[in-house]
């Protein structure tokens, strides 16, 4: 396979990584009533983990080790910031599948959609609302312009009803 199918391999996997990491977080915070499901998708994160870095192992690669420790994207001291941790977490696994479906192909190819459409669902169930493409939101507004990324995520909130927003006061 390529350098760039090894690239984005190695990207899901240390995103895995993070994932696993911030599950830990997750866990130790998020109300009794979804410790069972943070609990579950830090053992699903886990299993990709260790899957992706065979993957990059049978690629020629050496896999990205894990950090001692990851910067959370904001200060996680309540259940309510733990459920939204966990869908960031997704939302970000989401991205780096995304790139590797494009990247791959063959099994390596349906083993990424596979997990993109896992992380997607997780997110939904984390946020309450997911997005029409997951995995792609944020790639918008990289790749076209703030203005083109805007226009994409008012309509998609438009049409989910969402209104823009993650239930938490942040943006999609």
């Amino acid at each position: 396979m390529s350098a760039g199918t090894r690239k984005a391999a190695q990207a899901a996997l240390a995103a895995e990584h993070a994932a696993v990491y911030g599950y830990g977080v997750v866990g130790g915070r998020v109300g009794e009533g979804r410790r069972a499901e943070a609990t579950a998708a830090h053992h699903a994160h886990r299993a990709r983990r260790d899957a992706l870095a065979r993957t990059v192992r049978g690629l020629g690669g050496v896999p990205v080790a894990a950090q001692a420790a990851y910067a959370l994207p904001f200060a996680v001291p309540d259940p309510a910031a733990a459920v939204r941790l966990a869908a960031v977490l997704e939302d970000r696994v989401a991205g780096v599948y995304s790139d590797l479906v494009r990247a791959a192909e063959g099994p390596l190819r349906r083993e990424a959609a596979d997990a993109l459409r896992e992380a997607a669902v997780r997110s939904v169930r984390w946020r309450g609302g997911g997005v029409a493409f997951p995995g792609l939101a944020e790639r918008a507004s990289e790749g076209t312009g703030a203005k083109a990324g805007a226009a994409a995520k008012a309509d998609s909130a438009a049409k989910s009803g969402a209104g823009g927003t993650n239930g938490s006061g942040g943006t999609h």
